[in-house]
């Protein structure tokens, strides 16, 4: 396992085993870790970043590096061996002595938003190879835009037969297969593992084969074989269409009992196995300790790309102003200064021309003018572009070898489709935004969840949000779903009632940089309810009082969505009986709720009742409401019939609004 060396000479085991010994020695130190898959995939990480990735340490967020993702997320400490060992900064030693520890750079499964040079949070199985799909997609279609001269890189992935088992991974590979993303290059760790044992008792696929049906080219080489990898990576570079490498390796690769089981996998290896593993690779160095030579052949490979960088650098001063300025722009993730203006005049013309029209028609009368004012919006549906109204007349679609749209036909991939969002989001240059039924955010909700986490900007245009889709019935009505979503930390809902509101809520999902948004419209026409336009959102605290009270308030009703309808037509019925009540438009009930107390206080005011009227669940409305307070909604699964038939057989209606106010008023 040791090559025969000369004392100054570095080896490709020499630098393999630096990163080895360090995983283990981090896990072993944090008593907690998974030092199997690094002791494993040593070889193939180290030929990968010795020999071919387009990389400088010292600028981890060029934007024009490769991207490597480490979708075994939980084999965390490979990652962080080469981050420390390439010599970006912060990834110093002692964060290395601090893995699994609170507070450190170095937590239990990478996280872009805590370490420098992780490219994507990673460790739920199957998120990074799905995410890698973005990545690479967004490569094609900057480069489509600004040429190779600006954009010309690779998506590398590290993958584990877990990866590879996840059912997203199927929907990732067929659509990179499908798109022809030929910059994306898997290597997959085929060690045969599982936690459970050898791989062989769950499963039997031929994932080589597999990949070759989705369209990838796929080989098999031996793992611990540098030149062989070399050979396959440099095969794969060249190649019309993504590469899957199955390099076959031993985790735990060295330890004298626990190589090849899954022992080796996800406890530390413990003093007498540590010591047998680096006795095996002729190693006798003290815990953490690099010598010199090997340091410094590390930190070299860390500057190979430094070259390349500055003269992309000035490849990029080159380009005319504004050119420049916009690539610039766009890779920073600055948005346009023209998309509130644009916002605030189609918000004119609205109360000029008033749309009753369902919200998710109102969504692509604002798409319309938002693509034209937001040239980095990137929108796509799940096989669902008729119902989810994303492509405008504006957008052209991207097909196979053809990158130059900005409208991605996804197919019927929920899961894929969020997780290659989250790539397009991260890898910069574009805001992507993908619709389905919110019924189906089950579907994506694992990607989504990866959003919120790792504060990525997407959108989600989430289309028949009730019972008020009507026949199709309660498995597409969804009904606990706005909770579920609300209840995700900095997940941000908007159900808007209207096209004014939805307008204003498509600017505010575009302005935020700092976590995703999720847009709930409707398929029933609505009408429109907003009376005035203007350049302010009154959205943005995500509740403003829509109608006020003849005179002093004695109910408040707060609606979303489809039933601020309902809400208004109940405070008429309740003003013919001289009972006087507000409406308050609750857009965004979990925004509203972030706002300060002082606001809240204004908005939900002191009307001794307080109602709350949304078709889904009542979880989450207490909040305004109080756990006294009437709502009127969803209290189990919907029906199939025509919308109007359910509002009425599940009471959701003015009346019941009415009747329920007075009731309650009269106790």
């Amino acid at each position: 396992m040791q090559d025969t060396v000369s004392a100054d000479r570095v080896t490709h085991s020499d630098l393999a085993n630096a990163v080895r010994v360090l995983a283990m020695d981090a896990v072993e130190q944090a008593k907690s870790g998974h030092p199997g898959l690094p002791m494993g995939a040593a070889d193939m990480a180290t030929v990968l970043f010795t020999k071919f990735m387009k990389y400088d340490a010292a600028d981890p967020t060029w934007p024009d590096r490769d991207r490597f993702i480490l979708s075994a997320g939980h084999g965390s400490m490979l990652l962080y061996a080469l981050l420390h060992l390439t010599g970006v900064k912060g990834m110093t030693v002692e964060e290395l002595k601090n893995f699994r520890k609170l507070d450190s750079k170095t937590p239990g499964h990478p996280e872009n938003f805590m370490t420098p040079g992780v490219e994507t949070t990673t460790g739920p199985l199957g998120q990074g190879i799905a995410t890698a799909v973005g990545f690479a997609l967004a490569e094609r279609m900057l480069n489509a835009e600004y040429g190779s001269d600006l954009v010309d890189h690779y998506t590398y992935v590290l993958a584990s037969d877990g990866d590879l088992m996840e059912g997203i991974s199927h929907e990732a590979i067929a659509l990179a297969g499908h798109l022809k993303l030929n910059r994306m290059i898997v290597l997959w760790d085929d060690n045969g593992i599982s936690i459970d044992g050898p791989l062989s008792i769950s499963d039997s696929v031929d994932q080589v084969k597999r990949f070759q049906a989705c369209g990838w080219n796929a080989v098999r080489v031996d793992g611990h074989d540098p030149k062989a990898l070399q050979r396959a990576i440099s095969r794969a570079q060249k190649s019309d269409r993504p590469t899957l490498i199955a390099c076959k390796t031993t985790i735990g690769y060295g330890a004298p009992k626990k190589a090849g089981t899954s022992k080796a996998h996800g406890e530390p290896l413990g003093a007498e196995e540590l010591a047998g593993a680096k006795t095996a690779y002729g190693w006798g160095h003290a815990p953490f300790e690099i010598p010199d030579n090997i340091r410094d052949a590390w930190a070299k490979a860390g500057k190979k790309g430094r070259r390349q960088r500055k003269a992309w650098e000035e490849r990029l001063k080159a380009l005319a102003p504004e050119t420049r300025a916009e690539f610039e722009r766009r890779v920073k993730g600055v948005r346009p200064e023209g998309l509130a203006e644009a916002i605030a005049k189609l918000k004119d013309r609205l109360i000029a021309e008033p749309q009753n029209v369902a919200t998710r028609k109102a969504s692509e009368i604002a798409l319309e003018v938002i693509t034209e004012a937001v040239p980095e919006l990137v929108l796509g549906s799940a096989d669902l572009t008729p119902s989810n109204n994303t492509k405008t007349k504006n957008l052209t679609a991207i097909s196979p070898g053809n990158y130059a749209g900005r409208y991605i036909h996804y197919g019927i991939r929920e899961h894929g489709m969020a997780a290659a969002m989250n790539g397009i989001a991260l890898h910069g240059g574009y805001v992507p935004a993908g619709a389905t039924f919110l019924v189906f955010t089950d579907y994506a909700r694992p990607a989504m969840r990866i959003a919120s986490l790792a504060g990525i900007p997407a959108v989600y245009v989430m289309t028949h949000d009730s019972i008020g889709l009507g026949e199709d019935g309660p498995t597409h009505q969804p009904v606990e779903h706005l909770a579920a979503l609300r209840s995700m930390p900095k997940m941000r809902v908007f159900r808007p009632a209207d096209a004014i509101e939805t307008a204003e809520a498509w600017q505010m999902a575009l302005e935020r940089t700092d976590g995703p948004t999720t847009l709930a419209l409707t398929r029933q026409n609505l009408p429109q309810v907003r009376k005035e336009g203007g350049a302010k959102n009154l959205s943005a605290t995500g509740a403003y009082e829509l109608s006020p009270a003849n005179g002093q308030a004695r109910a408040t009703i707060f609606a979303s969505g489809s039933e601020v309808e309902i809400a208004l037509a109940a405070q008429k019925l309740l003003e013919e009986q001289s009972f006087a009540v507000r409406v308050v438009s609750v857009p965004s009930l979990d925004l509203f709720l972030a706002q300060p107390e002082k606001v809240r206080r204004e908005i939900i005011g002191d009307a001794p009742v307080k109602v709350a009227v949304e078709a889904a669940v009542r979880f989450g409305w207490d909040s305004v409401i109080g756990p006294d307070g009437i709502f009127v909604g969803m209290h189990g699964f919907g029906a199939s019939a025509p919308y109007k038939d359910l509002y009425k057989h599940f009471g959701i209606t003015a009346e019941a609004v009415a009747e329920k106010v007075l009731r309650t008023h009269n106790l």
